[in-house]
């Protein structure tokens, strides 16, 4: 009787432990909630729930198309919460323009990439802010320009990779293939030319193993683990699951980086830089005695991880996208053709000089840009300061998703958003014009650093291959086959092969 009467008295105080821990925890999540949800100033947006804030507003795999549809609830500007952090949401060229150019330093810090940022913090160029930021960015600005873009002597390198390139499609002799892993490895073979001096054969086992790394880290930061950790990073970092990987594979191309820079400064002349690396040791030479410099090797490292991910693969995306768009409007590529062969002919190589020649050309390549939006979220930015935006209050720190997708499509800045059409870039005599709602490097002070490098790259490889081959298919496309794919944050082409026929 009496072991009766203990046992109803402990499992008593079990129950009513028990409800005063779920009391407890209804009550820190209706407090972090209230608090969250209730601030003050904020663009209007869904409601949020407790922890996951407003991840069932969002469809994974669908993911540009929620955010556009709930812009179009609550306007160009509004708020969502990953978890219980408010994202503000910047959609349309009037409000964009006004948040990236008008207001650019406010909105000029990096939002969190929890997928990259879990290895690099803040080291490096992309995810960092502050003074390290300003003079990331302002050493590779003046580095990738002098060897990419602003030494003519440097051009060549670019027309080496092209010729290769047209060289490996010939070999096919006219069957059939997916041209991915070529441009993988011609767009890589110029980044690593760039940073360090040589390039690869495409055969070589290390450089394999480096694109290897690179794909692996996109596509982890693609998956839906990636989409979801960026949404609930705090939650994620307790999951198992692959979304850690990418941390294993940054490490991987650190250490593959490391031993190339071992390399360079073995062989570095500080009066004749030869390349990136060469003039990121030199600095770091000339700053050794600074307790406050940013030129440390762990920066170096990080830098190159952060081009590598940054430029490699979306350049590829762009020039697939190219040749897929041409396969479905054949006469696109017949006025490409026309005006190769009456600028440049089939007997020498193109250069950039002809691209003031090449009013189509350029514009068609604008629209591929444009249509195809790589990136449609943009990479997200961060207010650097409490800051005013149409009336609205978003606090210092408050990360900032503006949206490139809907710039590209907005139907006051282009005639036929929905549709691909070079004209968008053409005045009425023909002749090439720009468009301020043009972003696909973005703008303000958080734009692309390697646009220089890409716009050359985009027109002497297309240009290149079109002087070079007809381009065919078995495969039949329909207009709705260009429209761009989400999947992850990227706009990628349907998978498809082609053939290249020497014209």
């Amino acid at each position: 009787m009496r072991f009766s009467s203990l046992r109803t008295t402990m499992e008593l105080t079990g129950l009513l432990t028990a409800l005063l821990i779920l009391l407890s925890c209804c009550y820190f999540i209706f407090s972090t909630w209230k608090t969250m949800y209730r601030k003050q100033g904020l663009p209007p947006g869904p409601t949020p729930l407790p922890l996951i804030g407003n991840l069932l507003n969002m469809r994974m795999g669908s993911m540009v198309n929620s955010f556009v549809k709930l812009s179009e609830q609550y306007g160009s500007v509004y708020t969502l919460y990953f978890g219980s952090n408010p994202i503000i949401v910047i959609c349309g060229y009037e409000a964009v323009k006004e948040a990236l150019i008008d207001q650019n330093e406010e909105f000029c810090g990096r939002g969190k990439l929890p997928t990259i940022g879990q290895f690099t913090k803040d080291y490096g160029l992309s995810l960092a802010n502050g003074e390290r930021w300003k003079k990331m960015r302002t050493f590779a600005f003046k580095t990738l320009r002098d060897f990419g873009l602003g030494k003519r002597s440097n051009e060549w390198k670019i027309q080496e990779e092209a010729r290769c390139v047209v060289e490996e499609f010939r070999k096919s002799q006219g069957c059939p293939l997916n041209p991915s892993a070529t441009f993988m490895d011609a767009f890589s073979n110029i980044l690593c030319s760039i940073l360090f001096g040589d390039r690869y054969d495409y055969t070589d086992g290390r450089f394999k193993k480096l694109l290897f790394i690179t794909e692996e880290i996109f596509r982890l930061t693609s998956s839906p683990w990636g989409q979801v950790q960026t949404i609930l990073p705090t939650l994620m970092s307790y999951i198992p699951g692959p979304h850690h990987k990418a941390v294993s594979f940054s490490e991987e191309m650190v250490e593959f980086v490391a031993e190339i820079v071992k390399s360079c400064q073995q062989t570095l002349d500080l009066s004749k830089p030869k390349h990136f690396v060469d003039c990121f040791l030199i600095r770091m030479e000339k700053e050794k005695d600074d307790p406050n410099t940013e030129f440390t090797m762990k920066n170096l490292l990080y830098t190159i991880h952060n081009l590598f991910i940054a430029a490699t693969e979306t350049l590829s995306i762009s020039l697939r996208h190219a040749l897929l768009s041409l396969l479905v409007y054949p006469e696109i590529e017949d006025k490409l053709h026309e005006e190769i062969d009456r600028v440049i002919g089939r007997d020498r190589m193109v250069n950039m000089e002809d691209k003031f020649n090449m009013p189509y050309t350029q514009a068609v390549i604008h629209e591929v840009q444009r249509f195809c939006d790589i990136v449609p979220f943009n990479v997200p930015h961060m207010v650097t300061k409490d800051t005013m935006f149409r009336g609205y209050h978003i606090p210092k720190g408050t990360d900032v998703y503006t949206l490139l997708c809907t710039v590209h499509r907005d139907s006051t800045q282009f005639s036929t958003p929905y549709k691909f059409n070079p004209n968008h870039f053409l005045d009425e005599n023909g002749q090439f014009k720009k468009n301020e709602a043009f972003m696909a490097f973005s703008v303000g002070k958080r734009s692309c650093p390697g646009e220089g490098v890409a716009r050359m790259e985009m027109f002497i490889f297309l240009t290149t291959i079109l002087q070079n081959f007809k381009l065919t298919s078995q495969m039949k496309f329909s207009e709705a086959d260009v429209a761009p794919k989400l999947k992850g944050f990227l706009n990628v082409p349907i998978k498809y092969e082609l053939s290249f026929i020497p014209r």
